[in-house]
């Protein structure tokens, strides 16, 4: 290869490698994958062993996200044949109304326990109001500081959810209930930092999204940016917590920019089971 040819592939390679890369890291961001993790949580009753949960974190319907995607989780969801589903925060992006459109499409999910949320700290910075209006118009359980128990015969197992860390007020007590030391408690929190400073041992699992995965990974390097005070730590996948483990979904939608890399949107379909 002589030195012009040689210059003109470099300048060619500048200009396609960038605009390659941006194709597949919009494509990326609408490719969801179903994530199927079995996780053991202490003390749930045997009648429990094999609940499917369908997880939905971070939809964020708005300019990057448009309903035809949250029209196709719910699609796929449904498919999953979840026990129930659970909803981790982050409905909408930049707009208040884009809160209602999104929670009108989410009013498709069911499942045999029920359909529960919480909040997240976009819910508080785009309109908490709509959002709380999102929950009761679409008859999806909110569990901001509340729980449920789920029953299956004379067994239980507690489903609680909290605030969102970073607008909120947590208070798990309150979301808690009068679950006992011998009960099985499954947590809802928007952020898994939530996770670094519960010290209550009935929680034995939490789920969380916010971090998106990094929704740009590197293999090698990790994500150059995680929102999260403990860096990749709770970057996605189960992960040990100091008193219990979290399971943080990458999320299904994306902000400040309408792609990702190695890191795909997630749908997850977790299985409990008992110890």
């Amino acid at each position: 290869m002589d030195r012009r040819t040689f210059l003109k592939s470099a300048v060619a390679a500048g200009v396609v490698g960038p605009v390659v890369g941006a194709s597949y890291g919009l494509y990326e961001a609408g490719a969801v994958v179903v994530e199927r993790p079995e996780v053991v949580v202490p003390r749930l009753p045997a009648a429990f062993d094999g609940l499917r949960v369908a997880f939905l974190a971070d939809i964020h319907h708005g300019p990057y996200v448009d309903l035809d995607h949250v029209t196709a989780v719910v699609r796929t969801t449904l498919a999953l044949q979840p026990d129930v589903v659970v909803l981790g925060g982050d409905y909408s992006t930049r707009e208040a109304r884009y809160i209602g459109p999104c929670f009108e499409v989410l009013t498709g999910l069911k499942a045999p326990l029920g359909v529960f949320g919480v909040l997240g700290n976009h819910d508080y910075w785009h309109g908490i109001a709509e959002s709380h209006a999102g929950f009761r118009s679409s008859r999806i359980m909110e569990l901001t500081n509340a729980g449920v128990w789920l029953e299956r015969g004379s067994h239980r197992l507690r489903l609680a959810g909290v605030d969102d860390l970073w607008c909120g007020k947590t208070h798990l007590e309150s979301a808690l209930g009068d679950a006992h030391a011998d009960d099985a408690c499954v947590v809802v929190s928007h952020n898994p930092d939530f996770a670094e400073k519960l010290r209550d041992d009935r929680v034995g699992l939490i789920l969380s999204g916010h971090t998106h995965g990094g929704q740009l990974y590197v293999p090698g390097f990790g994500a150059p940016i995680v929102p999260s005070r403990y860096g990749q730590k709770y970057l996605k996948g189960l992960v040990q917590a100091p008193a219990t483990q979290v399971y943080v979904s990458r999320g299904l939608g994306t902000v400040t920019a309408p792609m990702r890399f190695r890191s795909p949107p997630e749908l997850t379909l977790l299985t409990l089971r008992s110890a």
